[in-house]
């Protein structure tokens, strides 16, 4: 039977585990160039020390106006490979392996002077109005996913993530709440997630997976649901996605409108694992199921379950660079924990 430290294998990838550090912005590009800092390689490389099969860098963006901050990680210049294939080395050398999150803000890049987007409809009534792209330039930022996804796999990745949730490009453009345009990407709404996978897969070894997370439910008046993420996901799989990151909403200040309590996020444990599943076993796809999942026995029972394929901690491991160990030892599994540490955890067999 599974478990949450059996490893795990898609394609070429092989992971010594099934926990994934996801995803998350450190806002800590001092100089805001998009160039890795010191303090993201303490962050992953931590992280790796800690245990984790599967190390996620944050969201990385195409250009700089793709930034939700000044502050973030960028792809979109050749100077910002060596920072990350530092990280990347020094993950490595602690036994996880690496992806790392390419992405759009779209709408929701607050410090770019005027925002591009799918349509020009805000975020909400404090956001700047977005400029809707012309065809032209929506085919022109597929190009710039394909150079950024060339720059990563140069840093030496295993695996990509596109960022499909949370209200950015991808998944304004998927989103009937975001896109009305008129033109092929809006008769399509999956059109340009489509192609930025296709694109993406270009550039990436034939043995290298790629994943796309995606809201599989939105939180607002009028939001999509399980049924239509399936469909869309169905296209994305169609496309070349191998692996579904399954998250919700961003799309929208949750709760506008005169929407029903029953349509709001939940605050409970594993809330979102059953949209995982219905993808899972719909679709007959691997995903990564994510959020409020910081708890070892219940992270460990998703995967025993066959609800997920990898488990997703985010905050937890944002409190704690060790939890893959600490995790290890409270469920009674082998943990390759660094010699140094060995004396902190004694009942460890290793």
């Amino acid at each position: 039977m599974k478990d949450l430290f059996t490893p795990y294998e898609m394609m070429e990838l092989k992971l010594k585990n099934r926990v994934v550090m996801p995803p998350m912005c450190q806002y800590s590009v001092s100089d805001k160039d998009g160039i890795a800092t010191d303090w993201h390689y303490m962050h992953y490389v931590s992280r790796a020390i800690g245990g984790a099969g599967l190390i996620i860098i944050e969201m990385t963006d195409v250009e700089p106006d793709g930034r939700i901050s000044d502050f973030d990680l960028g792809i979109w210049s050749d100077d910002q490979i060596p920072a990350l294939a530092r990280i990347v080395e020094g993950c490595h050398a602690y036994g996880a392996k690496v992806g790392i999150q390419i992405a759009h803000a779209g709408r929701k890049a607050e410090d770019a002077a005027v925002p591009v987007a799918p349509s020009a409809i805000p975020f909400d009534a404090e956001s700047k109005t977005p400029r809707e792209l012309t065809t032209a330039e929506v085919k022109a930022m597929i190009e710039k996913f394909r150079l950024g996804v060339a720059r990563a796999v140069k840093a030496g990745v295993d695996v990509i993530e596109l960022h499909g949730a949370h209200g950015y490009l991808i998944h304004q453009f998927h989103s009937p709440l975001t896109n009305h345009r008129t033109d092929e990407y809006g008769q399509d709404l999956t059109l340009f997630g489509q192609e930025v996978i296709r694109a993406a897969k270009s550039e990436m070894p034939a043995g290298m997976p790629l994943i796309i997370r995606i809201s599989a439910k939105e939180y607002v008046e009028g939001g999509y649901g399980i049924n239509e993420s399936l469909e869309f996901s169905k296209a994305y799989k169609e496309a070349g996605a191998d692996i579904f990151h399954i998250s919700t909403g961003g799309e929208g200040p949750i709760g506008v409108g005169p929407i029903a309590t029953s349509e709001k996020p939940g605050s409970h444990a594993a809330y979102q694992v059953p949209l995982a599943r219905a993808i899972k076993q719909s679709l007959d796809v691997p995903v990564i199921a994510v959020g409020r999942l910081d708890e070892p026995a219940l992270a460990d029972a998703v995967i025993g379950n066959e609800e997920a394929d990898l488990v997703a901690v985010g905050r937890g491991m944002l409190r704690n660079p060790y939890w893959a160990l600490e995790a290890a030892v409270q469920l009674n599994k082998e943990a390759d924990i660094p010699k140094q540490y060995r004396f902190g955890f004694p009942r460890t067999k290793k």
